[in-house]
């Protein structure tokens, strides 16, 4: 009886080595075995302890604090050209991109300096820029004069000429890759329902749910076509306000019924189709949340846009310098509790002092175990994903099309 167990356990103890052995010797030749070893009917799967890492895992466990926390801010610049204090955001930071305005873009022989020269200072980290714009066509339009402009939203929903939605989206995609930007803050996909609302009117695509889905999402495709990220905003839906967001907080008492079959519905149908990042917007929505603007709840992204509308991508905060943000709170805390909501990339567009706040803020929460690591992590793994997607490069432009892009301008 003792001879038997001690052949049992001799025969065991090399089963053991055996596996060991051939464990280690398939990590240094990079084997990934789907069977392994099999002893009294009993298989031992070690694939899972030997898959290599994804190159964006392998890029993030590389990634330190400091460099994770940067790209989850995307900051305005101050100027019309490089100055000290964005290359110390860019290099020293890391930031995730810069987002450029009229005040920004006097030529385009400036604005291509200016994108060039952030796009070079970046050389060193470990992810290409952001270079952003809200460019919707109409009212708002970022790009300098030489370039022709495009129709309002309202201007083509009245068309009812999809195929001019689509061809839109693309020449405004055209536009902005042409001087170095690699995402637009556009299509908006609130709906034109309060004749009262200060803000959205004919940017706004019509009055009808079905529409603005249809024109929205339309115009989407067509700037993801020529490679530029759109960003639909501004969810849960800013149409029905009677107050502006870059002023003060607006409050929408609607029930939730009355939510999903129209303001939501854009954004559902948009998530369906393909939106590779949402823009929450700093909205009061009571139905969801009595306390939080939306932008800040993690009962409306968690919640709302993540689980019941299942969206997988990147979410952004409207700037977060309105006055709807910074007339009520901190703003370094209220970067904190987007992150914690679930939110991605906090935009920071006006004043560099208010881009050190949101850095240092989200750096404090980390160090007090406000924020796991983890948590900033995941919003990493996300937009680096996305900055992937699209194959974004900090390489230089060199020539700007502005003849051809305006003759495009001009056929639709």
């Amino acid at each position: 009886m003792k001879s038997n167990s001690l052949l049992k356990a001799t025969g065991l103890c090399l089963l053991f080595a055996l596996l060991l052995t051939s464990y280690n010797w398939s990590k240094v030749k990079g084997v990934s075995p789907t069977t392994v070893f099999e002893n009294s009917g009993h298989t031992i799967d070690i694939t899972k302890k030997i898959t290599p890492h994804s190159p964006i895992q392998a890029t993030i466990d590389k990634m330190s604090l400091k460099e994770k926390i940067g790209q989850l801010v995307m900051v305005g610049v101050d100027s019309t050209s490089m100055d000290r204090r964005i290359k110390k955001l860019i290099q020293q930071q890391h930031v995730s991109g810069a987002i450029l305005f009229t005040k920004n873009l006097e030529s385009v022989q400036q604005a291509k300096q200016l994108i060039n020269n952030l796009k070079k200072s970046n050389a060193n980290n470990p992810a290409s820029l952001f270079i952003g714009i809200d460019e919707e066509g109409g009212r708002v339009s970022r790009m300098p004069e030489e370039f022709l402009s495009t129709p309002a939203s309202r201007e083509i929903g009245d068309s009812a000429d999809l195929n001019w939605a689509y061809h839109t989206g693309q020449v405004i995609a055209m536009k902005v890759d042409s001087l170095g930007f690699n995402i637009n803050f556009a299509p908006v996909l609130d709906i034109d329902s309060n004749s009262n609302n200060p803000v959205i009117g004919d940017r706004s695509f019509g009055s009808s749910p079905a529409k603005v889905s249809d024109f929205g999402i339309t115009q989407m495709k067509g700037m993801q076509s020529e490679q530029v990220i759109s960003v639909v905003k501004h969810f849960p839906g800013h149409g029905d306000t009677t107050s502006d967001s870059h002023i003060q907080l607006p409050t929408i008492d609607h029930p939730k019924s009355r939510l999903m079959q129209v303001e939501l519905l854009p954004f559902q149908r948009a998530i369906t189709k393909g939106a590779d990042a949402v823009m929450v917007g700093h909205l009061l929505v009571t139905a969801y949340d009595n306390d939080s603007p939306a932008s800040m709840s993690k009962t409306i992204i968690s919640g709302l846009l993540r689980e019941e509308l299942d969206f997988n991508g990147v979410v952004v905060t409207d700037d977060m310098t309105m006055g709807a943000i910074q007339d009520n709170y901190d703003i370094g805390e209220a970067a904190v509790q987007s992150i914690k909501a679930g939110s991605d990339l906090i935009l920071v567009c006006h004043d560099y002092d208010n881009a050190e706040s949101v850095i240092n803020g989200i750096k404090y929460a980390v160090q007090a175990d406000e924020i796991t690591e983890m948590r900033i992590d995941q919003s990493v793994e996300r937009i680096l994903k996305l900055k992937q997607k699209y194959q974004l490069t900090d390489a230089s432009i060199e020539h700007v099309a502005i003849d051809e892009i305006n003759q495009a301008i001009k056929t639709w």
